[in-house]
């Protein structure tokens, strides 16, 4: 057993090795050589992600005089982003765009940006993110064999329920919710009252169809995209989590780069963000209007009910924000 354990790490690593090697086809060899980078995106082609990473590409080889290109592999052709990140820390893939969902697996840090209600509204959150704050949590990557390049947006995460609409804390009682497969999220739903049902994304169109979940969370467009508005048509827009995503480098890719070419990668990174941003908004607001057309109920908490839904949070503060109240209150007092 221990010669096969054996010969396993030995071909794993040899793997990695080729992975690392075969990561930039032409090293720079100090001479001005041509740098090929490889972007890993789980999106389809035409999402907005997707589309910002095709605009850092071409940002990055206008700037160096085609000196360095970057190939944007799309719709997860180079694995899920927990595998990802995972080839990013030994330099198998150079650059990506992940959620920090699976991100703060690897640095739990991460998990603070993503608590229940953190943020007044979307313009909150970008004045946290693009201040000190938001600095101090790209710099942390470094201690995960990663750089924080810039922030991606993701939209707002809100419940849609298919038998009635919620209006109050209380209607959350005894409803199976569907939720993604991370314990923040099984912890949110249970100290809202409902219970929360961990199921694969691909599942919970018939889930809602059948009756073996009661509802959802999901932003606008996913929300359009997989068609959910058509078994549940009851959406309370009450925007419970946002969870940014994050552009990074290896760390072994950017250390073999001159501090010119850094330079010109984070100012491409920076502004590929803003164009992200402009497409979410756009994209946003695009399927909002579409689920709306299609008869779907809307519902607004009222300032009350929505302190109910805040302070429920409690538990999930003290369990995930321990040790951390001095960011968490600076975040909250961010103007």
């Amino acid at each position: 057993m221990r010669k096969l354990t054996a010969v396993i790490c030995l071909l794993s690593l040899s793997i990695a090795t080729l992975f690392s090697a075969g990561s930039t086809e032409n090293s720079h060899d100090g001479n001005g050589g041509l740098i090929m980078f490889r972007y890993a995106e789980n999106q389809a082609y035409d999402y907005p992600t997707t589309q910002a990473a095709f605009q850092f590409a071409r940002m990055v080889e206008e700037r160096t005089d085609g000196r360095i290109k970057i190939k944007v592999y799309y719709g997860a052709q180079l694995g899920d982003e927990k595998l990802v990140i995972e080839q990013m820390q030994f330099g198998a893939i150079d650059f990506a765009r992940v959620s920090l969902s699976p991100l703060s697996e690897f640095n739990p840090s991460l998990n603070i940006l993503q608590l229940p209600y953190l943020y007044r509204n979307g313009e909150h959150m970008w004045k946290v993110l693009d201040g000190p704050i938001g600095d101090e949590f790209l710099a942390s990557m470094a201690a995960y064999d990663l750089v924080g390049l810039s922030w991606f947006d993701a939209g707002a995460r809100s419940f849609y329920t298919t038998g009635k609409s919620i209006e109050s804390l209380s209607d959350m009682k005894r409803l199976k919710i569907r939720v993604q497969e991370a314990q923040q999220m099984i912890d949110m739903v249970t100290a809202l009252g409902a219970t929360p049902s961990p199921m694969s994304f691909g599942d919970v169109y018939s889930g809602l169809q059948t009756g073996s979940i009661d509802g959802a969370e999901n932003n606008w467009p996913s929300y359009d995209s997989t068609r959910h508005y058509e078994v549940a048509k009851y959406f309370l827009q009450d925007e419970h989590t946002r969870v940014p995503e994050m552009q990074i480098a290896s760390a072994m890719t950017w250390s073999k780069l001159s501090p010119s070419d850094q330079a010109i990668i984070k100012q491409a990174a920076q502004e590929s963000a803003e164009i992200e941003r402009a497409l979410w908004a756009e994209k946003e607001k695009a399927s909002e209007e579409k689920v709306k057309k299609s008869g779907v109920v809307v519902t607004y908490l009222s300032q009350e009910e929505k302190q109910k839904f805040q302070d429920a949070m409690e538990p999930l503060y003290k369990k995930y924000g321990e040790g951390n109240q001095a960011i968490i209150t600076r975040i909250q007092e961010t103007k």
